[in-house]
C-alpha cells in the first residue's frame, strides 16, 4: 500500500500575521508551533495533535494542540487535501 500523501498546508496572510504575532510573544514555542504543522501535514489524525471538531460559532474548524495550553483552529479540507489554519493562540485566544 503506497504511503498517504500529505495533506497540503494552506497558510492566508491573516493566520501569517497572527502566527507571527504569537511567536513574537512565545519565541520558546517556536520548534513545538513548527512540529505540531510538520505533524499536521504528514496525519491529521496523529494522536499527539488531539485533533477535533468544535462546536457552537466555531463549528466549520478544528482544533489541534501545539501543547497543553495553545491550539491551532484550522479548516480541514479532507475532499481537496489541504488544511486552512485559521488562529493560533491560548485556548481562550482561539475560542
Amino acid at each position: 500500500m503506497p504511503p498517504a500523501r500529505p495533506f497540503a498546508l494552506v497558510f492566508t496572510e491573516q493566520y501569517n500575521r497572527r502566527a507571527a504575532r504569537f511567536l513574537k510573544r512565545h519565541p520558546d514555542l517556536r520548534q513545538q508551533y513548527l512540529k505540531t504543522l510538520q505533524v499536521l501535514q504528514a496525519n491529521p489524525a496523529h494522536p499527539s495533535l488531539r485533533l477535533h471538531p468544535l462546536r457552537g460559532k466555531l463549528e466549520a474548524l478544528y482544533s489541534v494542540s501545539i501543547n497543553l495550553s495553545y491550539r491551532i483552529t484550522l479548516e480541514l479540507l479532507i475532499q481537496d487535501g489541504k488544511i486552512i489554519p485559521v488562529n493560533v493562540g491560548d485556548h481562550d485566544a482561539v475560542y
